[in-house]
């Protein structure tokens, strides 16, 4: 029986990666810890997977210490932070106090209670920075100057995975994840945020319209979050501890064309308006990763197309309407 631990429970990336352990050929244990209550029904999945949930701050420590005393996983998935960029510029101390230390108090919890398992560190691409264009796509070992509180907490939170590694031999495998979307996203976040309006735009019986955004010559590497939730399994039991694995599409899209193609599977014509309260200070212009190490360790592909995420995201946002 294989036992798997996840923070962050109630969140999008959650919800998806107890759907990837559902199609899984063999019995698993999933232990999720959140600070709020699963929006997404995760009872649908315990007909096969045996799901408890806690709920918890992982500012509480001696909690924490005795889930982790009491159940001992065999691996730690740990997605809960605060994961907006965004949110990170109007609340950083709060951001970056509180994606620091739930991580530390997660790793020295298991340290403490002498949990052997294997855990994903889930960092971002944000820590790279601005890259220069001759050296995208940006590769593991690409120099990292963040630029926002956010992305200052995701380095000090890779930076304490390593002294683990190195001090206690604990198994942390890291990450940088680049933009993922999908079914279920938050719409505070930039791609649901557009398909959300471009949809008003339909449902009000209108054939075109305009909508506000920042910087639409922004260029991001996207990812379905089904394909990332594949690389995290495979990282959690196969990757190397210690390692760093960007998980990326290997392509750029700009924010322009991001909006053309929701306008064309919506059905309707969309001009747009800069607004300069959603532009970001110190905005990252450009971000494109190379998945070559990944794909070349472990096998990992990415199976989704852009377009076909988007009409999916699409679908579920019009069914909850």
């Amino acid at each position: 029986m294989m036992k798997i631990l996840i923070t962050g429970f109630s969140g999008f990336v959650a919800s998806h990666f107890v759907e990837f352990l559902y199609g899984l050929e063999e019995d698993v244990e999933v232990y999720g810890l959140s600070r709020s209550t699963p929006v997404f029904n995760y009872s649908k999945f315990e007909d096969k997977l045996k799901i408890m949930f806690f709920q918890i701050d992982l500012m509480e420590y001696d909690k924490l210490k005795t889930i982790f005393s009491e159940i001992k996983p065999d691996y730690v998935l740990h997605l809960a932070a605060f994961s907006s960029v965004a949110y990170s510029w109007k609340h950083p101390s709060e951001s970056f106090t509180n994606n620091s230390n739930i991580f530390l108090n997660l790793i020295n919890a298991i340290r403490e209670t002498d949990t052997k398992c294997r855990i994903l560190s889930v960092g971002s691409s944000e820590e790279y920075g601005n890259v220069n264009h001759a050296d995208l796509p940006i590769r593991e070992n690409q120099e990292i100057k963040p630029l926002s509180p956010y992305a200052v907490a995701r380095v000090s939170q890779e930076l304490m995975s390593q002294v683990f590694v190195d001090a206690f031999g604990m198994q942390i495998i890291m990450t940088r994840s680049f933009n993922h979307i999908g079914p279920r996203q938050d719409e505070r976040f930039v791609i649901p945020s557009f398909v959300k309006r471009i949809l008003d735009i339909k449902y009000s019986g209108q054939t075109s319209g305009e909508i506000e955004t920042g910087d639409l010559s922004i260029i991001r590497d996207f990812v379905d979050v089904r394909d990332v939730v594949t690389a995290y399994y495979l990282l959690l039991t196969k990757g190397t501890p210690g390692e760093i694995y960007n998980i990326c599409s290997g392509r750029g899209i700009r924010l322009d064309e991001v909006v053309k193609t929701i306008a064309e599977e919506v059905g309707v014509s969309v001009t747009t308006r800069t607004n300069p309260e959603y532009i970001r200070p110190n905005d990252n212009k450009e971000i494109v990763g190379s998945p070559y190490k990944i794909e070349t360790e472990l096998g990992w592909r990415r199976t989704r197309k852009f377009r076909e995420t988007i009409h999916d995201m699409i679908i579920d946002q019009e069914s909850c309407r």
